[in-house]
């Protein structure tokens, strides 16, 4: 099965399932589906930073401080946490994601409902070539740097600040606490 053919839960502007399709068709057509973003850091609590490869269905080549991704049909959002960062880190063994927080993402064409996670990973990783081009760990203060550098993928950029409004206890209402 390719991810195209991966079949997704579709969901509605409350995250509830109203049906299900193959992801190339949810992407295609802008059905809300659901996501997963790990913030990923090393032992000296770096973040796991990565470019995506040139295959990827949406923003290929781009780079991102999450590992993540979509959410399959019945799955839940802890579920999909767990298996994307193992995936993408190529490691197995790692603690579970701790839930932060959930919002909507939505942009010109697309719409997902995003859980956003932590995981301390001191694991050597290995990440999975089919999704990871290039990665390292940078400090935050490179990864601020970077930002104003790299094309970064819109969705993991909008977790990012979001991410950042949360852990600062200024509060956002539309995120949904976990």
């Amino acid at each position: 099965m390719t991810p195209s053919d991966e079949i997704l839960d579709i969901v509605d502007e409350r995250d509830e399932v109203i049906g299900q399709a193959p992801r190339g068709e949810a992407t295609a057509l802008g059905l809300r589906h659901r996501c997963v973003f790990i913030e990923a850091r090393d032992a000296e609590g770096r973040l796991f930073v990565h470019r995506r490869t040139p295959t990827k269905l949406l923003f290929p080549s781009y780079y991102d401080m999450f590992v993540g991704g979509v959410v399959g049909a019945g799955e839940s959002y802890d579920e999909a946490a767990l298996r994307e960062a193992e995936e993408e880190l190529g490691v197995s063994g790692l603690p579970e994601p701790e839930p932060l927080f959930r919002f909507l993402y939505t942009d010109d064409t697309h719409s997902w409902w995003s859980a956003v996670y932590q995981v301390r990973c001191e694991l050597p990783v290995a990440p999975q070539t089919e999704e990871v081009a290039w990665h390292t760990f940078l400090d935050d203060a490179e990864v601020e740097e970077r930002l104003g550098e790299w094309p970064w993928v819109p969705d993991g950029v909008e977790a990012y600040r979001r991410l950042k409004e949360f852990r600062s206890g200024r509060p956002n209402t539309s995120e949904v606490p976990v």
